[in-house]
């Protein structure tokens, strides 16, 4: 009996177990970012763009926008702003529901980010320049070439 109870007993943990394994989630969506989203983030819900006043949805790769009195989400921006580079414009992170139902507060509040074109993108030409860093696992110091201290001869 005691072993009946036992086993019992383990069926139904592995089974709890399994349930709250399944239930664990990682917001981390970096790899549905977009191209031109700004560098040092992984994870993101909207990018506000200030200079056009529009928001991006990451989730749905939606841009949502006022026309008229209403919000559109389209995969596009509108004809109006046709002549804006992404690349370019600064993008604000907010993660939080329907962001853009907060609009008035964020139209005031990033409007001193409007033209800055100053912020790191996460990709932006067509040849990637990677640099590692001291303190990054991949540094490897001067590999016992020269001093550090440069001067060097073309040999980079």
């Amino acid at each position: 009996m005691k072993k009946i109870i036992l086993c019992g007993a383990l069926f139904l943990s592995a089974i709890a177990f399994n349930n709250a394994k399944s239930q664990v989630s990682v917001n981390i969506n970096i790899g549905s970012q977009p191209a031109w989203g700004p560098a040092g983030y992984d994870y993101v819900e909207y990018y506000y763009l200030p200079d056009i006043e529009t928001y991006y949805y990451v989730p749905t790769r939606q841009y949502v926008y006022l026309s008229g009195n209403n919000w559109v989400f389209s995969r596009s921006l509108p004809a109006r702003y046709s002549n804006y580079d992404v690349y370019s414009g600064y993008k604000v992170v907010i993660n939080e529901p329907k962001a853009y139902t907060h609009y008035k507060r964020d139209k005031i509040k990033y409007a001193g980010y409007r033209g800055n074109h100053s912020q790191v993108i996460i990709r932006n030409t067509d040849e990637p320049k990677y640099y590692v860093v001291k303190g990054h696992p991949k540094y490897k110091g001067n590999n016992g070439k020269g001093n550090g201290k440069g001067k060097g001869r073309g040999h980079h």
